[in-house]
């Protein structure tokens, strides 16, 4: 039975060749051997849409085709021994670009590299610089220097390791185009020249600063600006201070990972603030008007009569600022009641007489029947 070449891509006989390589390219991904390994019904079938590709993708062929039709089986231009595709030679994955089929392959088998006319650059690697903060530094944030050794760029040759008489000539392995081949069982994919690392220039003559490196390691100081709230585990980011890329890649960043210092009677809870308060037996019993410390400064709150040890009370915004917003936590205040000192004889006297009035035993309902 005559084979219908335009049925095995499933494309009209009026489809173009830019659909027919879309019809290809999708049906190649699914039936390829190497993905399908010893299913022979699927290699015969991707042996059948590389014979469909070649005939519909070439002019001469394809008019041969459309005027007498089928003409018997014949293996595939490229193919290896038994008709099996040595390489993807008649299929450009260049005409492309960015294709998921292509990124699926070259990610498969690293054939990676950069595309035609590109230069093989390379970002900067980042940096991360552990910071211990005070903790009203953190609160309040703080602009810093720190002492940084990165990699930077080599001001004599520009970062390109070549005296400036060199570089201007192509590469004579690729003729300046910056690509290579790299052959990965019987597929063949373009990567980066290896003698110019995909620069597409000559070396020439070796930078005398850097000595060809292009960079070189430098200690300096940067400044960098602590946001406010900040607290232990936050991970600050300095664009562009972290290494210098390589062949015109941008620079990397700097982390600074935050560790923050205990405070002396303050606690942190995220944006919210904690405070123990000792008061009095006569403040806890009549009520009063106490000062109370917070991030900001001393405020006044109320203690009303017969409060209980272990009481909280809350101060809206005395807490730490919350990071992107304008806007910050609460105080938390505790109290705890603090007995009058025990050897002074009219304290205890007074302790005595207090007693007789102090009304019910406060653990009358722990005690059993």
């Amino acid at each position: 039975m005559a084979k219908d070449y335009y049925e095995v891509l499933g494309v009209s006989r009026s489809a173009p060749v830019a659909e027919i390589k879309k019809a290809y390219r999708r049906l190649a991904r699914k039936y390829h051997p190497d993905l399908n390994p010893g299913d022979k019904s699927a290699e015969a079938k991707f042996k059948e849409i590389q014979e469909a590709y070649s005939v519909l993708t070439d002019q001469k062929k394809k008019a041969q085709y459309d005027q007498f039709g089928f003409a018997g089986d014949v293996a595939p231009e490229g193919a290896g021994p038994r008709g099996r595709p040595s390489g993807f030679e008649g299929f450009d994955f260049s005409d492309y670009g960015t294709s998921s089929f292509k990124d699926f392959f070259e990610n498969l088998f690293g054939g990676g590299g950069p595309r035609s006319g590109s230069v093989a650059a390379v970002r900067g690697e980042d940096l991360n610089y552990s910071m211990n903060l005070g903790f009203e530094d953190a609160i309040n944030g703080v602009q810093t220097r720190i002492r940084l050794t990165r990699v930077v760029p080599c001001p004599a040759c520009g970062g390109r390791g070549a005296a400036s008489a060199g570089g201007a000539k192509a590469c004579p392995a690729c003729g300046g185009t910056g690509r290579g081949f790299a052959q990965r069982g019987f597929m063949k994919f373009s990567t980066a020249c290896a003698a110019c690392g995909g620069t597409g220039a000559a070396p020439g003559e070796a930078c005398r600063e850097c000595r060809g490196a292009g960079s070189f390691q430098k200690t300096e100081q940067v400044s960098i600006r602590i946001p406010a709230g900040v607290d232990t585990g936050s991970r600050v980011r300095i664009p562009g201070k972290g290494n210098a890329g390589r062949s015109g890649g941008p620079t990397g960043d700097l982390y600074i990972q935050i560790e923050i210092s205990p405070h002396a009677f303050f606690r942190r809870d995220g944006a919210n603030i904690s405070l123990k308060l000792p008061i009095t037996v006569p403040e806890a019993t009549l009520g009063a008007k106490i000062s109370v410390p917070t991030l900001y400064g001393p405020t006044v709150i109320r203690i009303p009569p017969g409060t209980i040890s272990g009481q909280r009370f809350r101060i809206r915004d005395k807490g730490a600022p919350i990071l992107g917003k304008k806007a910050r936590g609460d105080e938390f205040v505790e109290v705890t009641i603090v007995p009058p000192p025990f050897a002074d004889q009219r304290v205890r006297e007074l302790m005595k007489e207090l007693e007789k009035v102090s009304g019910p035993d406060p653990r009358a309902d722990m005690r059993g029947n």
